[in-house]
């Protein structure tokens, strides 16, 4: 099943700058690439990052921007999983 949502261009933005930034911790790139790759193409959040950006989205211990990333992330999951 195609995926019809896109990452928006603010995601996408801050995504980008994650991903350059070298102060970045690994799940925020990890979360940033998934976001990426969703930005103007058909892909879909696979099982295993939909558990990623869940477990973001229920830590208090990630900031604004990680979780950001994995809302958009679950946004774009497959529903029927």
């Amino acid at each position: 099943m195609n995926n019809n949502k896109k990452t928006s261009n603010t995601v996408s933005s801050l995504a980008s700058s994650v991903l350059k930034d070298k102060d970045s911790s690994n799940i925020q790139k990890t979360l940033a690439g998934s976001a990426l790759s969703q930005a103007n193409t058909k892909n879909q959040t696979g099982s295993k990052m939909e558990d990623l950006a869940s477990k973001v989205l229920k830590s208090d211990k990630y900031n604004d921007t990680t979780k950001t990333l994995a809302g958009s992330i679950l946004s774009q999951s497959n529903k029927k999983r």
